[in-house]
């Protein structure tokens, strides 16, 4: 089983020609509400990658609320112990340029209060706890203590970047960074390896003994460590939009693991399904199923 500790947001979607920088007004043709968050995505991934999977996290009270929990309840996404509270639900405004890329700002709301200790209602489990950088730090971290506790292995998906201390790292088994991300918390470990986002990558699993997965976009993804040294192979695609690609990845390789892939083989997959995620424009609607990444591996 994955359990999935982070954030739950409404998504606000509009395409233009391009993403404005400071100061600028560009102009929009249309608009989407669509519900998103890492820790929703990435639930939704696990799902659909074909294990059970649980969302534990924070919504408000508000009309925003059912349309962020509408993919999660329709794919079958545990969400026992999800928490309503008085906050507005998260938001994230996401723009979207013509050649897919995007620009993305996130108002937390609700998942400010998302709590470890919602995860005190699990019992006995075993599998995988799934973490992001949307919801408060302490309580992410409190999340992997307590994971341990219960025999989980703990995943992060350092997203947004951030620096980890070294108490943090001490809890994850799997690290997944994007290239900004690997510079970011390899410069935070002391660890200088110019702009190199592999050597990074390399240099902090060396440095710390844990796993560290490095994804590179249409390059594909690495991942060093104790699991040994592996590649994942990118899809050659045409990219409609990158928005939770990411998300994909790491959902789908959660739930490789949790379904007995090698890492090797769990890699590779998750590179597919992160793929296959830019051919369709949003960020739940994107993310693929286990038919379409087993036909595309």
């Amino acid at each position: 089983m994955i359990i999935v500790f982070g954030s739950i947001n409404l998504d606000v979607v509009t395409r233009a020609a391009r993403i404005p920088g400071p100061g600028e007004t560009v102009k929009g043709d249309t608009y989407q509400l669509i519900p998103g968050g890492k820790g929703a995505n990435q639930a939704l991934a696990a799902k659909r990658a074909g294990s059970d999977t649980m969302m534990v996290g924070a919504v408000g009270s508000d009309a925003f609320a059912d349309l962020a929990l509408g993919n999660l309840q329709r794919d079958g996404v545990d969400l026992a112990q999800l928490r309503r509270v008085a906050d507005p639900t998260g938001i994230a405004n996401i723009t979207v340029d013509d050649s897919g890329e995007n620009a993305i700002v996130v108002a937390a709301g609700a998942n400010s209060k998302a709590l470890a200790s919602q995860l005190d209602g699990l019992g006995s489990v075993q599998g995988f706890l799934l973490t992001q950088n949307e919801v408060l730090e302490q309580e992410t971290l409190k999340a992997h203590a307590k994971a341990k506790q219960l025999g989980l292995t703990t995943i992060h998906n350092l997203a947004p970047a951030s620096k980890l201390d070294r108490e943090a790292l001490g809890f994850i088994d799997w690290l997944v960074v994007n290239e900004t991300e690997a510079l970011i918390v390899a410069d935070g470990a002391g660890i200088s390896t110019g702009s190199d986002a592999v050597k990074a990558a390399r240099a902090l699993s060396q440095k710390t003994g844990h796993n560290v997965i490095v994804t590179l976009g249409d390059k594909g993804a690495y991942s060093f460590g104790p699991a040994g040294e592996h590649h994942g192979k990118a899809l050659a695609v045409e990219v409609v939009d990158t928005t939770a690609a990411g998300d994909s990845f790491t959902g789908a390789f959660a739930a490789a693991l949790d379904q007995g892939f090698a890492v090797a083989d769990a890699l590779s997959r998750a590179s597919v399904a992160g793929s296959l995620a830019c051919t369709v424009f949003g960020a739940q609607p994107s993310i693929p199923d286990k038919s379409a990444i087993d036909a595309a591996s």
